[in-house]
Formats: structure tokens, sequence, C-alpha cells
């Protein structure tokens, strides 16, 4: 009896050891995968806070693209036109009510882009605003004939999240009015619930989707940040049929 009490005690412990054993290789095998999830999340992290720095850099470079060519091909034009004006008046003094008018455009024009030059214009103005500036500039400026319509209930949306969407609208806008030929450019934004969806088109010469595939390194590059943000990001073309991007965000509920 006593040798089998013995036998069991023995088992017991031996049990009670390798259960021990086991516990400690999971916990082990837990820690790693939880320290390889936490690595992933803080590169993850890191890579984010990477595309939207860039991003805004991006962003901000366009800008003063934008303000230069405006600069130069619109308000450099009006004020040469002034001046034109300035030296008529002399002879024809009715002119001071055209000079009065373009002052007054130039004056509107400065304005606007006051606007963007503000350090804090990309971080205090939301989505909608920012597309309406880029609309209104198109139009202005007679680049392309541009339209904005909006629809639903505006919801505020994470800024960072909002920066990227709006770069992958801006590097859209600038391919279409450099390389689209397109004659007309219309963004649809809808709100619904806790997504936001978009389209963006133009009527251009379009492309062959079988062979930008291969080498669309803009459309990959506006996949990879949909990818950071969860927005889902689609490009649509044809030759001689124009070119739709399709950019679907839906907000994470805190």
């Amino acid at each position: 009896m006593e040798r089998k009490a013995t036998e069991a005690i023995i088992l017991a412990i031996l049990g009670i050891a390798s259960l021990c054993v086991i516990i400690v290789f999971l916990f082990i095998i837990f820690q790693k995968k939880k320290n390889v999830l936490l690595l992933k999340q803080a590169e993850d992290k890191k890579q984010f806070e990477k595309e939207i720095s860039e991003s805004q850099v991006e962003i901000r470079e366009q800008i003063l693209r934008n303000i230069s060519w405006e600069l130069h091909d619109n308000i450099g034009q009006l004020l040469t036109l002034a001046k034109i004006q300035l030296q008529g008046v002399a002879e024809n003094p009715d002119n001071v009510k055209e000079v009065n008018d373009n002052l007054t455009n130039i004056l509107s024009e400065v304005r606007s882009l006051s606007k963007v030059i503000n350090p804090d214009f990309i971080t205090n103005i939301n989505l909608g605003d920012a597309i309406q500036l880029e609309i209104d500039r198109f139009n202005r400026l007679n680049y392309i004939k541009s339209t904005l319509t909006i629809e639903g209930e505006h919801f505020d949306i994470d800024p960072k999240s909002e920066i990227v969407i709006f770069r992958i609208l801006q590097e859209f806008f600038s391919n279409t009015v450099k390389h689209s030929r397109a004659t007309e450019l219309n963004v649809h934004l809808s709100y619904a619930d806790t997504t936001i969806s978009i389209l963006a088109e133009d009527n251009g010469k379009g492309f062959d989707m079988t062979k930008i595939q291969q080498n669309g390194i803009g459309l990959n590059n506006m996949k990879k940040r949909g990818v950071l943000i969860n927005a889902e990001i689609s490009i649509e073309s044809k030759v001689n049929e124009g070119t739709k991007l399709k950019i679907i965000y839906n907000q994470v509920q805190s």
C-alpha cells in the first residue's frame, strides 16, 4: 500500500511538473507572439506617422507650386493688364472704372491665395472645404471645368485620415489637369452614417488598365495610403473614356 501511495504521489508530482512546464512553454509562446504583435503595431504606427508627415509635406509642396503658377499665370497677367490700363487713363479717364474693377479682381485673387498660405490651412480645414478650394481654383484659372457635389450630413473624421484622403485626391487632380487632356472634372462627396464615399471622374483620354497595373506607381501609392487608413481605393479607366477614382472610408467608432 505504501509503495502504491508513494508511486501515486510521484506520478502526481510528475504530472504537476509536466503541467507547469507546459504552462511555462505556452506562456513563452504567448509572450513571443505578443511581442511580435506589439512590434508590428509599433512599426505600423511609425509607418503611419511617416506617411502622414510625407503627405503633409507633399500637400504643402503642391500648394506652393499652385501658388507659383497662380502668381505667374493669373495675378501676373492681371497686374500687367492693370499697368496697361493705367497708362491709358491719362488719355481716356473713363478707363478708371476698368482699372478699379481689375484691381478689385486682383485683391480677390490675393485673398484666395492667402487662405492656403496660412500654415494652419492643412490641419484646420475640413475635407469638403479643401476639395471645394481646389475645384474653385480650377474654375477660376480656367484649367478645367470642375464641379463638387456633397450629399448627406457632414461629420468630422480623424484629421490624419483626412490628410491622407486629400493627398490622394490632390494627386488625382494633378494627373487630370496635367496629363488627361480632360475638359471636365466632377467630384461627388457623400456622407452616410459613418462612411464617406468619394467619386472623382474626368472625361480625359484615359489609359489601358492592363498596362498601368504593371507600372502604375501613382496608383500603387494611392492604394498603399488607403491601406494605412483602412480606406478602399480603386481606379477605373478606359482609353478615350476618362478615369474614375473611388474612395470609401469608414470612420472607426471610439
